[in-house]
């Protein structure tokens, strides 16, 4: 237990709720680092704080996302400039005339990119931005919609996430004392804990039933009733984390091609996947001429190998990095820029990023006053103590998700609470065949919590980055999208309680959370709308007016 003890959590709270409340990230990240030097160092703390802020930047990972983030901009400027942007929301409003059409686009396509978190809100928030306002979806909703089809999908299939979560499952049975003889393997414990991972699948619902239904509920309501009523799809205050077209202005390209949308963001998926492999020592030895079935099998072997040993960060910036040089090709191609101009494309790309860079290396930073106070540590030891089995899961459900919040990090979070809780859920389940149930179960609930409180949090990186490629203001998209988080965590927590009684599968259960879920979203819409006389149906059935009075965002137009 540190040394610290209860002050371990101020800093964090400092800043999300100075976040929260004053609506300015950059500041509030900085005063929590600040914040947690002073506690640290006992006086004023500012080298200590630099200090933190300097090791976040030079810390290999996130240099490398800090990268592929400034790239990903270069992207995004290069497709803006060959006129992409504009073609794609041509061709997506001659056939998307609904806010319903266009969210269930937005959510099939968060499924579909599974592979990586921040990969999958890059690629779907860039591409369905333009779209999304031309709709007057508000970038609220948009930022809803990516950021919950991003790490709860990432978390379910093969993907980085499930890499790390594999070894965390190792080092629990370790830290429980159990022999590698006597335990199953990390992969079969993997699988047996999806289906508690409750809060991943539920969320991934959750956005179905919110743009299938059309119904709004919280502050969403506000900010859907404000998009469609004046056009606006942020608030007249709001700070967006990116302005494309404010920043860029209008594009040199005469002609909208679908090619120059479509080229570059493939060459990102395809790069992004073939050097993630190649990273993980996938070899394609054997594919010349005739295949045995044993040499397929092996194949596959090595692939799956690859797949979870590979380097995601590497992979994306590489990706990032080809996506930006196929613009220097597209413009040199269809004459619309050179050499010369497409460098400045590239540089002004990292421009309208250094809002998400600033925000993130201040959240780093705060990950490093919350390492050193101790205070994920602090507070798994305080809260996961002797309870009962019946009990636990939904109460690792609730510690872990606090962590995340406060913390910003799931996968610090995961590495934190896992250690704690798998030993605790051995011991109290008496081991054998209970114990490997109960180990499964908290392996999902661990990694569920997770999602939720990395969800919530305004110092998460996946919400900076969801908040980012949609061109939302970072509060705004954490004030709209907790309403909807913490109803799914909620029925997630009754879930693991029944669970915890009755040992019913959870596989059963998940279906009782769906229809909870479409229950509440129905009750929860009615009531907010009756209560702010409003449409309780979202003006998503409502059909886009053929592109007459055309806005852009921020601007008003007449119903």
């Amino acid at each position: 237990m540190t040394g610290f003890g209860a002050l371990s959590v101020a800093p964090p709270l400092l800043a999300i709720v100075l976040a929260v409340i004053t609506r300015k990230a950059v500041l509030s990240l900085f005063l929590g680092v600040w914040s947690g030097a002073v506690i640290v160092t006992g006086g004023l703390g500012i080298v200590q704080t630099f200090e933190w802020i300097v090791a976040a930047v030079s810390d290999e990972f996130q240099a490398t996302i800090l990268v592929f983030t400034l790239l990903l901009g270069s992207g995004v400027a290069m497709v803006w400039n060959l006129g992409g942007t504009a073609a794609v929301r041509d061709w997506a409003l001659d056939r998307l005339d609904s806010q319903r059409q266009a969210g269930l686009v937005a959510w099939g396509l968060g499924i579909v990119l599974f592979f990586d978190d921040y990969a999958n809100t890059a690629i779907v928030g860039s591409a369905m931005k333009d779209v999304s306002d031309r709709l007057r979806i508000s970038r609220e909703k948009l930022s809803y919609v990516v950021d919950s089809t991003a790490a709860p999908v990432a978390t379910l299939g093969i993907s980085s996430w499930v890499a790390f979560q594999l070894s965390l499952i190792g080092e629990g049975y370790e830290a429980a004392g159990v022999a590698e003889a006597n335990r199953p393997g990390t992969f079969e414990v993997f699988v047996s804990s999806i289906p508690f991972n409750m809060y991943a699948i539920l969320a991934i619902v959750m956005v179905l039933l919110i743009v299938g239904s059309g119904r709004d509920y919280g502050e969403m309501l506000t900010a859907e009733h404000r998009s469609w009523t004046s056009g606006k799809v942020t608030r007249d205050e709001a700070v967006p984390m990116q302005d494309v077209a404010g920043e860029l202005g209008e594009p040199p390209a005469s002609t909208p091609r679908l090619v120059n949308f479509f080229v570059p963001v493939a060459v990102l998926v395809a790069v992004t996947v073939a050097t993630a492999l190649w990273s993980g020592e996938f070899s394609p030895v054997g594919f010349g001429g005739d295949l045995l079935a044993g040499e397929l099998g092996a194949a596959g072997g090595r692939l799956w190998d690859a797949a979870l040993n590979a380097s995601y960060e590497v992979a994306l910036m590489i990706g990032s990095f080809a996506m930006v040089a196929s613009g220097f090709v597209l413009g040199r191609v269809y004459g619309i820029f050179g050499a010369g101009d497409a460098t400045e494309y590239t540089i002004d790309g990292f421009s309208i990023m250094l809002t998400a860079a600033s925000i993130l290396v201040l959240a780093w930073g705060i990950g490093g006053a919350i390492d050193a106070l101790g205070t994920g540590e602090y507070v798994a030891n305080a809260a996961v103590g002797s309870v009962s089995p019946a009990l636990l899961p939904a109460l690792v459900f609730v510690v872990a998700g606090v962590i995340a919040f406060s913390t910003g990090t799931s996968w610090g979070t995961m590495g934190i609470v896992t250690p704690i809780a798998i030993p605790i859920a051995w011991e109290i389940s008496g081991g054998g065949a209970a114990g490997h149930t109960l180990v499964a179960a908290m392996v999902g609930v661990i990694f569920s919590g997770a999602i939720f409180g990395d969800h919530s949090s305004p110092i998460s990186d996946t919400t900076v980055l969801s908040a980012t490629f949609t061109g939302a203001d970072l509060i705004d998209h954490v004030r709209t999208q907790i309403y909807y988080a913490v109803t799914v965590a909620a029925v997630v927590v009754l879930l693991l309680v029944v669970w915890g009684l009755t040992r019913v599968t959870p596989l059963a259960l998940l279906p009782l959370g769906a229809a909870l879920l479409a229950g509440l979203v129905y009750l929860l819409s009615e009531f907010d709308a009756a209560r702010r006389g409003i449409d309780p149906v979202s003006v998503s059935e409502r059909q886009e007016d053929g592109g007459e009075g055309v806005f852009v965002a921020g601007a008003e137009q007449d119903d």
